[in-house]
């Protein structure tokens, strides 16, 4: 399956961007009546055909069209302090898409080594985890967030807090109910502080565990991640 990210995609033609049509043409050497899928990340899966095999604006008619294409019954948002090594934390975006999630929040804690980002780099990766992983739905990320700014905000969703201290806490599998939208804060590699903690806990956010091993960031995050998709199916 050939699949496209078209988040402007409206009526029944459409024009690939530049980069899309190089691949379409170029690499995958598509041509004129062959079929592909897009998606335009907001649930919408498509069928179409291309009419024009330019490749720097390859045109394709759209033949059949998907909403809701794979919709989930729960929604999935996880903060996480992003981790020195960059790559570790661009691992965890590509696996968390892969498995399902609806939403992530770089934050910035006591503890945190990194302190700058690259969005547009970011976006790049979760968009091709998600056609890798023939989603129709592409995974908000938000821009790096203060922690104390992030709990601040006013939440529907269950709130729990992952850390390491010795603290009496449910596993996340127990504290969690099926079909339920959560959050889920995930520290940096010297875990939150207690103060951080603390805060988090005025805040109405539960402490959990994800089990008795101790989990670097972006694994912590995709443990979390597969635990909520797993309860959910």
């Amino acid at each position: 399956m050939q699949l496209f990210y078209t988040p402007d995609i409206s009526g029944n033609i459409y024009t690939l961007n530049e980069t899309e049509s190089k691949h379409c043409v170029r690499v995958l050497r598509l041509q004129e009546n062959d079929t592909i899928q897009l998606i335009d990340g907001k649930g919408g899966f498509y069928r179409a055909m291309i009419s024009d095999p330019n490749p720097k604006k390859c045109t394709v008619k759209i033949i059949e069209t998907q909403k809701e294409f794979g919709k989930r019954n729960h929604y999935l948002h996880i903060a996480i302090a992003p981790t020195k090594n960059i790559d570790r934390f661009e691992w965890f975006l590509e696996k968390a898409t892969e498995i399902g999630i609806d939403e992530i929040t770089p934050i910035l804690c006591e503890h945190s080594e990194r302190k700058t980002i690259k969005l547009e780099r970011l976006e790049k990766i979760i968009i091709s985890a998600v056609k890798q992983s023939l989603k129709a739905y592409k995974p908000k990320l938000n821009e790096l967030t203060l922690f104390k700014d992030f709990i601040d905000k006013d939440f529907n969703e269950d709130k729990f807090i992952a850390h390491c201290e010795e603290n009496k806490k449910l596993l996340l599998k127990k504290a969690y109910h099926k079909n339920q939208n959560t959050i889920i804060l995930i520290g940096p590699e010297g875990d939150f502080s207690p103060e951080e903690i603390l805060n988090a806990k005025k805040a109405q956010f539960k402490e959990i565990s994800l089990g008795e091993s101790r989990l670097r960031t972006e694994t912590a995050g995709v443990i979390a991640c597969h635990t909520i998709n797993l309860l959910n199916e």
